[in-house]
């Protein structure tokens, strides 16, 4: 290590950690490395030092030499990490005196700044998977990443495994194409497989498969991880955990500074004004989520790396590493749905390798309280569910291909050696690949007498080019693989003496546009932590004023679920099946399992219990499959269609992540209990088979998940210069595409690529035909006379406002108790 580098060290008391000399070591070496290490062990630093090394050592570039292009790229997932790391990183090279230009470029980088980047490279440039198909897709790529040494890739787990992953991975074997020398190196805390990683770092070949080297830091402090014990009464079911706020107001109070992690954007909404409301000490808190206004989210931000505030309310937003100063606490309220997702909330507290981190886990409901021991159970030993690398999109590979061609005529058979050198793609038969290229042509058999969808034509040589100079102009506008739902600004206004509306009020930020379509004017609902009265959209924007009001009416707006993961799902099976494991739970859950147990059963780990029971004039039956929200959604859908066709009456489910409940007209139970094969049947594997492709054709679900692969694949633009379409104009475009293809070109490549995200995504597919897998010859039925402990839960969501987000839990106290009292025994109240 050179001087300067020993001196810093010994300067500030420390000595590099030995992974990070590992990890030099191996760079200098020539090898490509995956560096695994919790929270404050340096990642970050030992990243960047192979380059840092590298750069000193070059020296400072006299005036007047020859174009350097850029040593190293950093990728991040994050705009707000880049910036970050520029912050962080300049301070030890300022601090050593080191030749090194750092840069960030994101999509908030002034124009001109990005022009004088491309014409006066830094030597270490930090951007996002955007920014960098955007350099690529230039005629001065070659240039530009001629002397491309290192290519660092922080928090690496959460790049790979989205459509963003797949567009990186493409971007990075075009870079080793234009920088055959170049070397990788993945930074990350949370992985399941670390080999997957390994792999996605190294090129890929027909003959031999490719795979980096691997640093695994071991040690460090045991977080401790506790679930909050209560002399409150835990609900039976909700999502809010407002039985919990004053409990969770005392433990902000008893320490500096915590980050309280939440699933959704309403429940941070909710609970930030739940703490508000109880704030007696007019303690500093704030509130953070992706839909607030970019400026009000750069403040709390800086507060927050300050220590100017007590406690920051967050979605995933958060979850990545950047330094938010002096957290002491983590409090995640409502269950993780992951043991890696709370491994990683968790390492935003302390950020110091050897010292434990600390935080504390809120359920919102008793399901959630066992959710949340195995979460806990999973972070003490370990256990990581990340999930895996997956196939590449085939909308995404269109995007990259319209891209290359922005670059430069490519020849097919040369771009598509190096697609499959990147993992997701690594089996792309040739046969597909001539698909996506005939698409990105001509729009496919049934578009193709329309000219606006030839994007690249074949030149005599037989290079393909773009057919003319606006089509690279859209593909600049609209590149990337994130497709938010159409949101419109919310603008706060004022009424005037006469009644009328104000102008040019403060923004709020963006809510879903149609969710906010669903209301009439005077509805109030809670959003940027206030109660709102809902005036009307005008010019493209959604008016609101000031609701004197702590109580509104539509519940919230929508915000994004996570899906509970496998591995949880499991370890929830195992503790109802295993008494040891229940013991360790609070009483109240254990009492509400002995309740379950006297009057029905507690499943085996491999066993589906269903329960049948009559309630009013309808008659119910409960699923306990424990996979998910969205593989019991899909369930539900199906079940419902076999029920009809064997003339049950079925009139609706409702699916939660725990169970399912399905409510017919007639006698489920006495059905199941006559004819013994009526269940078996009705969970057969065959439900995967015509019925899914049945429902999914009547369904509007593929041409919600269509809209957005055309959109990344560049069949629609939502951008264009000076102007953006709406999100009518754009799902009005999407469906005419969808009903047109699906009329005249069912097998089209767009049409594929919908139906496998929605199997992956939206559907749960391979989820359900596990558990279908898992469950034949070991189905339970229990006929039951009334509800049972274990229904409440998923019985109380029956009948809920049909409104997307989280209704308030005691919307429906009466109903509630009734359940609660019925399932105990006892008469109504």
């Amino acid at each position: 290590m050179p001087t300067p580098f020993l001196r810093w060290f010994g300067e500030k008391g420390w000595q590099p950690r030995a992974h990070q000399l590992e990890l030099l070591a191996r760079a200098e070496a020539g090898e490509s490395t995956l560096l695994i290490a919790p929270t404050g062990a340096g990642k970050t630093l030992a990243g960047f030092l192979p380059s840092l090394v590298d750069l000193t050592r070059r020296g400072k570039i006299p005036p007047g030499s020859a174009f350097r292009g850029i040593h190293t790229l950093y990728l991040s997932p994050l705009k707000a990490l880049a910036v970050d790391i520029e912050r962080n990183l300049m301070k030890p090279v300022d601090e050593m005196g080191l030749p090194v230009r750092v840069e960030n470029r994101t999509g908030d980088t002034p124009q001109a700044k990005r022009q004088r980047q491309k014409l006066n490279p830094p030597d270490i440039l930090l951007t996002t998977p955007e920014q960098l198909a955007l350099l690529l897709a230039n005629g001065e790529a070659e240039r530009f990443f001629k002397d491309l040494r290192y290519v660092v890739f922080d928090e690496l787990h959460s790049l790979v495994t989205s459509k963003r992953g797949h567009l990186l991975s493409l971007g990075l074997a075009r870079l080793r194409r234009l920088a055959p020398s170049l070397q990788t190196i993945g930074l990350s805390a949370t992985v399941a497989d670390p080999m997957d990683l390994q792999h996605w770092l190294a090129p890929q070949s027909p003959d031999t498969a490719g795979l980096a080297g691997l640093v695994t830091v071991k040690g460090g402090a045991k977080p401790q991880i506790s679930i909050l014990r209560t002399d409150e009464h835990v609900p039976w079911a909700g999502h809010s955990a407002r039985y919990a706020i004053a409990d969770v107001y005392e433990a902000i109070k008893e320490h500096g500074t915590t980050l309280l992690f939440v699933n959704t954007r309403s429940q941070a909404e909710l609970l930030f004004q739940e703490l508000w409301t109880i704030n007696e000490d007019n303690l500093p808190i704030a509130l953070h989520h992706g839909s607030l206004d970019v400026a009000q989210r750069r403040k709390v931000e800086a507060a927050m790396s300050e220590n100017r505030l007590r406690a920051v309310v967050a979605t995933s937003t958060l979850d990545l590493g950047i330094d938010w100063g002096d957290v002491d606490l983590v409090v995640h309220v409502g269950a993780p749905k992951g043991a890696s997702r709370l491994a990683q909330r968790i390492g935003r507290a302390n950020h110091r390798m050897d010292e434990p981190s600390k935080a504390i886990l809120v359920p919102a409901n008793r399901f959630e309280v066992m959710e949340c021991q195995a979460a806990l159970d999973a972070n003490y030993i370990g256990a990581q569910d990340t999930p895996p690398v997956g196939k590449g999109a085939l909308d995404v590979l269109a995007q990259h291909v319209l891209g290359m061609a922005c670059a430069a005529p490519f020849d097919p058979l040369s771009l598509y050696e190096e697609i499959t050198s990147a993992t997701p793609y690594a089996s792309l038969p040739w046969e597909t690949f001539e698909r996506v290229i005939d698409f990105v042509a001509t729009g496919g058999y049934a578009l193709k007498t329309y000219e606006r969808y030839a994007r690249i034509r074949r030149t005599k040589e037989g290079l393909f080019r773009v057919s003319n100079p606006l089509v690279a102009q859209q593909y600049r506008l609209n590149v990337g693989t994130i497709v938010e739902s159409p949101m419109l600004n919310v603008r706060m206004v004022k009424r005037n003496q006469r009644g009328s509306l104000g102008r040019g009020g403060m923004s709020l930020g963006k809510v879903e546009e149609y969710f906010l379509e669903m209301l009439s004017q005077g509805d109030t609902f809670l959003f940027s932590g206030k109660v709102l009265r809902f005036e009307g959209i005008r010019e493209g924007e959604c008016l609101v004023s000031q609701a004197f009001s702590f109580d509104p009416k539509v519940p919230s707006y929508a915000g994004g679920k996570f899906p509970l993961s496998t591995y949880l799902a499991e370890q929830v099976r195992k503790m109802l099946a295993d008494p040891a494991r229940r013991a360790a739970l609070p009483e109240q859950v254990r009492d509400w399992l002995s309740l379950q147990k006297n009057v029905s059963m507690l499943p085996r780990e491999d066993e589906l219990l269903i329960e049948t029971f009559p309630r009013g004039s309808r008659h119910y039956m409960v699923i306990y499959a424990f996979e998910g929200r969205l593989a019991h959604q899909t369930l539900g859908m199906l079940l419902t269609r076999r029920l009809d066709r064997a003339g049950l009456k079925p009139l609706g489910f409702v699916a939660t992540d725990y169970s399912l409940a399905v409510w017919a007209l007639d006698d489920l139970g006495a059905t199941f209990q006559l004819r013994r094969k009526a269940l078996a049947d009705l969970f057969d594997e065959d439900m995967l088979g015509d019925d899914l492709e049945a429902w999914l054709n009547e369904s509007f679900l593929l041409k919600r998940t269509f809209r957005n692969c055309a959109v990344i694949a560049g069949l629609i633009d939502q951008r264009h210069p000076g102007k953006e379409k709406t999100g009518r104009q754009v799902t009005v475009s999407a469906d005419l595409i969808y009903d047109v293809l699906r009329a005249h070109e069912p097998d089209h490549l767009l049409l594929e690529a919908t139906r496998n995200d929605a199997a992956t995504g939206l559907l749960d597919i391979g989820r359900l035909g596990d558990m279908l897998k898992r469950i034949k010859g070991h189905i339970t039925h229990r006929r039951l006379d009334r509800i049972s402990p274990l229904a409440v839960p998923v019985m109380l969501e029956i009948g809920k406002e049909a409104v997307q987000g989280e209704a308030q839990d005691f919307l429906l106290s009466e109903a509630a108790d009734d359940l609660i009292n019925e399932a105990m025994g006892a008469e109504p109240l």
